[in-house]
Formats: C-alpha cells, sequence, structure tokens
C-alpha cells in the first residue's frame, strides 16, 4: 500500500444493556440484572480504552459513537464518566462527531442536555416505525407518541444533529404503510435518517415463529426499497450508502470511517476494530470482557478487495484515484473491477474509466454482484 497510516480513528464503545429484547434482535444485549454490573462494565470499558492510550497517541479521533444495546438506558452519571475518560486517554478533535443511540422510552431533558454538556452532539433514536401496530408487532417498548416527545427533547435539549432508524419489511407492514412512516418522519425534519430491512437472524424469537410472521416477500421489500429511496432523494434526503440518507453535509462521520476502510477502536464484547493494518475484535462474552481479556486477532485488513467492497456499498462508488493513491499497482487492480463489470446490466452499475457504483438497483443484489466482480 502507497498511503502513509491514516491520522484519523474513529472510536466504538458497546453498552450491551437494554430495559428489554427485541424480538428480531441479534446484536449482543441483554437486560442487566442491577446497576452495580453497569458500574463493573463501565470500569472494564475505561480500563481497556487505557490499554490503548499509547497505541491511540499518533491518531486525532474524529468521530465518537456510543452504541448498544441501549446506550441510554444506563444511568447518565455513568455516560458522564465514559465520557470523562475517554477525553482522558484520546485526543478527540474540538469538531468531533459524537453519537449516542437511544431509545425513546429511554430518554429525557434532564439527562439529554447533561450528555450535550458533555459533548456529545449527535444523537441516533430507533423509532423503527411510526405505526403502533408494527411497533407491538417488533415487539418495541416505545410508542409513537413517546418518539415524539424523545425528538422534541433532543431538539430542546441542544441536538441539532439527529438520525432516526426505521426498518422496513416488518411483519403487516405495506409499502403505503412504509411511506406513511418516512412522510410522517420528514414532517419532523431530522439531519439523518437510517432504514434498514428486517433480517430473521438465527436464534431469535422471529426466527423460531418465522412461519406466524406476516412477513412482505422479496419482490414486496424490494419495492419498498426503491420507492423510499426515491421519495428520500425526492425530499433532499441523497442516498450516501445503501441503507443512509442524509441532508447534505450530514452525512455521518463515523459510518464513512467505515465504508472508506478508515481505522477505528471498538470497546466491548462483539465490538471490532481496525487499527495499523490489523483487524481485531472481543468475543461476544460478557465475563471475559469484564475480566480484562485481550481481544481476538481477526488477520490482516484493508487489502483491494475489502476495500473495494466497502467502497461499494457507498454510493460514491469506487474511484480510481482512491485505488491508486491507496494501492501501488492500483489503477490495474481497478481495471479488473471495470473489466467484470462490463457485462452486467446498466440498471444494476454505472461503471467508467473514473468510478463504478452501484445504483439503488444493484444495491438490492449486491452480495451478488459483488461475488462476480471482485477479486477472490
Amino acid at each position: 500500500m502507497l498511503y502513509n497510516k491514516p491520522k484519523r480513528l474513529g472510536l466504538y464503545f458497546h453498552i450491551p444493556f437494554c430495559l428489554s429484547k427485541c424480538a428480531y434482535c441479534d446484536f449482543f444485549s441483554f437486560v442487566p440484572t442491577n446497576e452495580e454490573l453497569i458500574t463493573r462494565y463501565i470500569n472494564a470499558l475505561i480500563t481497556h480504552m487505557e490499554e490503548y492510550e499509547n497505541a491511540a497517541e499518533d491518531y486525532t479521533v474524529d468521530s465518537v459513537f456510543i452504541g448498544g444495546g441501549t446506550p441510554t438506558c444506563v444511568p447518565t452519571e455513568e455516560l458522564v464518566r465514559l465520557i470523562r475518560a475517554m477525553k482522558k486517554n484520546f485526543n478527540i478533535s474540538k469538531n468531533a462527531e459524537f453519537t449516542i443511540e437511544s431509545n425513546p422510552a429511554t430518554v429525557d431533558m434532564h439527562s439529554l442536555k447533561k450528555l450535550r454538556r458533555c459533548g456529545i452532539n449527535r444523537i441516533s433514536i430507533g423509532l423503527q416505525t411510526g405505526d403502533n401496530n408494527e411497533l407491538r408487532a417488533l415487539s418495541r417498548i416505545h410508542t409513537r407518541a413517546q418518539f415524539e416527545q424523545s425528538y422534541r427533547i433532543a431538539r430542546e435539549a441542544g441536538f441539532t444533529n439527529i438520525n432516526v432508524d426505521l426498518m422496513f419489511g416488518i411483519p403487516g407492514q405495506t409499502k403505503e404503510s412504509l411511506m406513511r412512516n418516512l412522510r410522517y418522519l420528514i414532517r419532523l425534519n431530522p439531519e439523518h435518517i437510517s432504514l434498514y430491512n428486517l433480517k430473521i437472524e438465527p436464534g431469535t424469537p422471529f426466527d423460531l415463529h418465522r412461519a406466524e410472521l406476516a412477513l412482505p416477500n422479496e419482490d414486496e421489500e424490494a419495492d419498498m426499497y426503491l420507492a423510499a429511496v426515491e421519495y428520500l432523494n425526492v425530499q433532499g434526503y441523497p442516498q450516501y450508502e445503501i441503507s443512509n440518507f442524509a441532508r447534505p453535509g450530514k452525512e455521518s462521520r463515523h459510518n464513512l470511517q467505515y465504508w472508506r476502510c478508515g481505522e477505528y477502536l471498538g470497546l466491548g464484547p462483539a465490538a471490532h476494530s481496525f487499527m495499523e493494518g490489523r483487524r481485531f475484535y472481543f468475543p461476544r462474552d460478557l465475563e471475559g470482557f469484564l475480566n480484562g481479556n485481550a481481544p481476538a486477532d481477526d488477520g490482516a485488513g484493508g487489502g483491494f478487495s475489502e476495500f473495494a467492497m466497502l467502497s461499494l456499498r457507498l454510493t460514491e462508488g469506487l474511484q480510481r484515484k482512491s485505488c491508486e493513491t491507496r494501492f501501488e499497482n492500483g489503477g490495474a487492480l481497478f481495471d479488473g473491477v471495470l473489466e467484470g463489470c462490463k457485462h452486467l446490466p446498466k440498471n444494476l452499475i454505472h461503471a467508467d474509466y473514473e468510478r463504478i457504483s452501484l445504483t439503488a438497483e444493484g444495491f438490492l443484489v449486491s452480495n451478488a454482484i459483488l461475488a462476480e466482480i471482485l477479486p477472490g
């Protein structure tokens, strides 16, 4: 590789606690048995954080993401303690993007004002759907009214950068109900919208009761996705990644750090990292993390196939100039991918001398396209 070691670093902190486990969720999360466990966990995050102080000293952190789980179900004092330790151990840019995930049932004005004063400047609210029947089908613990209240509180607490998560492919959902959700959300004018399709993960309650779920079929899901992409683009939320849409200039810096193959450090069970050309992760083992177990090595990262795959998740796509900057034979590598695109239908991919990118239709079958055009 030709590029020098990047000086920018993203930080991710996994908070695995929730008030209730959703029936579709496969993330490493659970309901804590007591507050002492939460305190022990924050202590462990801080201890692991300190172990990386020297390794990260040459980096400037320009994005921080506290995810879960539901970070806002943790006592605010514990989150403040984590943030203070973070600022002590890392060189965090003054204009860093600093995000926390939340459930509408777990926020109040006092806690959000406190988090805002600590430097958190972006909040991601897990709405999933504005239809109360669909919320019940997902076993969510909040209502549409609670979401509206949490959104208003976030604005009043000083958050000028809000993401809202939506899902499609929900049991009983139709394209019409999805579009109602989008119109409802657009009226609130968030800066960023993440739109994910429901995936039935092995071993979840949804998986065990799949036959009882009134799920849309693949064609119906595809129609939902394409209609949503078109509508959001028209409403001033250009798509910049398979599942993400934003007002211009409000794209998630943390997301882009991942998809542009930048470096990041993830702390917590199931959290992944990419630093110094190596990938590593903490296993899905709470006790092991609490006891100070080291992360597991996941091999070398940042090679061309990985870089191309991640780039093609973005609407900006894979660019010749980026390949030539990053890899010694980047131009030839780009040409190899370009050659593989020649036989693909134009409605799935745009490919020319400078750039290769998938269309919205192409994103629907991206795994098949990538398997065909990228080197093994």
